[in-house]
Parts: C-alpha cells; structure tokens; sequence
C-alpha cells in the first residue's frame, strides 16, 4: 500500500518509532544490491530518514560512487506480518551539526548513544516513497 513519506498515517510513523533494526539496500558500482542492517530514523516533517555509519563502510562508498546527484537507496523493516519501506536518493553527509543531530536521533529511537567516533558520518535519503502494513 502507497503511503505519502511526508504524512504518513499514526500506525506506520509509531512502527518507525519502534525498537527494531532496518536494511539499507545500496547498490555497488557494478550493480548489484548490497544489503546491510542499520538503525534508522524517520523524520517524516523534513522528508528525510537518517542512517549513521563509519566513512570508510561499504555503504558510504556506493553512495558517493552515484556521484552528486545522489544513490537510489531503500530501507525496509519487518516485524512479523507488519513491514515498512522507504525508498529516495541517498547522499552523504559530513557536516558536525548534522552528524550529532543525527546521533541525537539514534539515541532517541534506540535508547542508547552510539560511542563517539570521529568517522561518523550521515547517509541522509531524501524520501520519494513510502510502502507498507504496519
């Protein structure tokens, strides 16, 4: 079922919300999927969901491999018979304020802080859809 990423109905926002980890789909520069578990947040007012990782991981490098106009990215949760995906354009991001905002939002979601890491960068996906039966 098609859900609008920006206005998404109380029962899929509270699923993102939940204590559960993700997949992040990129793809290498050959092509094919690569799939990884991530913590994820879903920021539906700034139409952005936010991934934190180390800059020298497999999923940062096939992201920039896309080039500036970003990756086609899809991050998908699952629960049982309840399950959720986000798809956009994913790039990445450096900047300190956004890497603690988004580690600030990990923290809230997952109910722990990441210990520090001066690689920490943010795969920022700039959502285009939303699906799922949550």
């Amino acid at each position: 079922m098609a859900i609008d990423p920006r206005d998404p109905d109380p029962g899929y926002l509270a699923f993102w919300r939940e204590y559960l980890m993700s997949t992040l789909t990129t793809h290498r520069p050959d092509g094919t999927p690569h799939v990884v578990p991530v913590g994820v947040t879903y920021d539906p007012e700034a139409g952005v969901a936010r991934v934190i990782t180390n800059k020298a991981s497999r999923k940062v490098a096939n992201v920039l491999a896309a080039g500036p106009e970003g990756a086609r990215v899809a991050l998908c949760q699952v629960d049982k018979g309840r399950w959720a995906t986000l798809e956009g354009v994913a790039r990445i991001n450096t900047d300190p304020d956004a890497v603690a905002d988004a580690v600030r939002r990990y923290a809230e979601r997952y109910g722990r802080t990441p210990a520090p890491n001066p690689d920490r960068v943010v795969v920022e996906i700039a959502l285009t859809r939303a699906m799922g039966r949550a």
